[in-house]
């Protein structure tokens, strides 16, 4: 595309002999204005030039993904096409008046007034707030009803009645027999027999207490000693989590993460204001009475 230029010139005016040749000493100045600057343009709407300058400004703008769009579907001159379209817009809403009216420069003005707060907090914010390992972790503590433990793993248990139960079930499963089918023939265990066993992912106080300390001793797919306990004897089986519940967990450690940033930075945020109040000065006038005294309470 061969781009349109915009032509600057000095005008040339009828100058007495005298003042001709006062000029005539300053030599390159007078010459240089007598120069063309040129300024690309690419495209006259109407009259109006857009120029290299402005579209080279816009298209910078753009964030990564947008401009990756552009690139695909129709590269810069698509955006050109834009461009002109909205230029065109604004000429029409300029016509009629738009650019005239109080509400809109209201709303403008408190854009603008928006635009420079968001500078400010920026530059007050400067510093970067990042979560520690420590603090990451203590938020993960606080918050492990919502996240596997460590182990990852699925627990499934049968309760017996009395040990030697117990130990020709455990001998059987080493046998190769199915814990599943087992516990949900002979497991007393009445919330889990009819699922086989299965208990779930392993969390703190799944299990009772005896029982828990084995099941940090066994491997994945090995089915426990005969456990005692008040209710009667347990055996314990660990197997593999599914991979789509893993991943599910790794989200949810994103999600807190991200709520312990947003907290840190919330705070931060609190103290640039405490900040800038308390080197302020404030009074109430006679006319906030009847806002300072709405709390909001019904």
């Amino acid at each position: 595309m061969m781009p349109f230029r915009i032509l600057f010139s000095c005008r040339t005016y009828c100058l007495p002999g005298l003042l001709v040749g006062m000029l005539a000493g300053l030599g390159p100045m007078v010459a240089g204005c007598a120069e063309r600057q040129e300024e690309p343009v690419v495209a006259l709407v109407n009259g109006r030039a857009i120029t290299q300058t402005e579209f080279d400004l816009r298209w910078g703008e753009l964030s990564k993904a947008t401009r990756s769009r552009y690139e695909q579907e129709g590269g810069k001159r698509r955006f050109l096409d834009e461009l002109i379209t909205r230029e065109l817009l604004m000429q029409e809403a300029r016509r009629r008046g738009f650019d005239q009216d109080d509400t809109i420069r209201d709303k403008a003005q408190r854009y603008k007034e928006q635009l420079i707060l968001d500078e400010l907090l920026k530059d007050k914010l400067q510093s970067k707030v990042e979560v520690t390992q420590a603090e990451l972790n203590a938020y993960y503590e606080k918050h492990a009803g919502q996240l596997l433990d460590p182990l990852k793993a699925d627990v499934s248990l049968m309760l017996l009645p009395n040990v030697y139960a117990a130990r020709d079930l455990e001998a059987q499963v080493n046998r190769g027999g199915s814990f599943a089918k087992f516990a949900l023939r002979y497991s007393i265990d009445d919330k889990t027999k009819a699922k086989g066993g299965e208990l779930g992912p392993y969390r703190k106080g799944l299990v009772p207490p005896e029982v828990d300390a084995v099941i940090h001793t066994l491997k994945i797919g090995m089915v426990s000693a005969p456990i005692k306990t008040d209710n009667g004897y347990y055996l314990v089986m660990l197997t593999p989590l599914d991979e789509a519940i893993i991943q599910a967990d790794l989200a949810t450690q994103e999600r807190l993460r991200q709520e312990l940033l947003s907290e840190k930075r919330r705070a931060r945020f609190e103290e640039v204001i405490a900040d800038i109040r308390a080197n302020a000065v404030v009074r109430f006038a006679g006319a906030s009475r009847h806002i300072t005294e709405d709390t909001g309470k019904r």
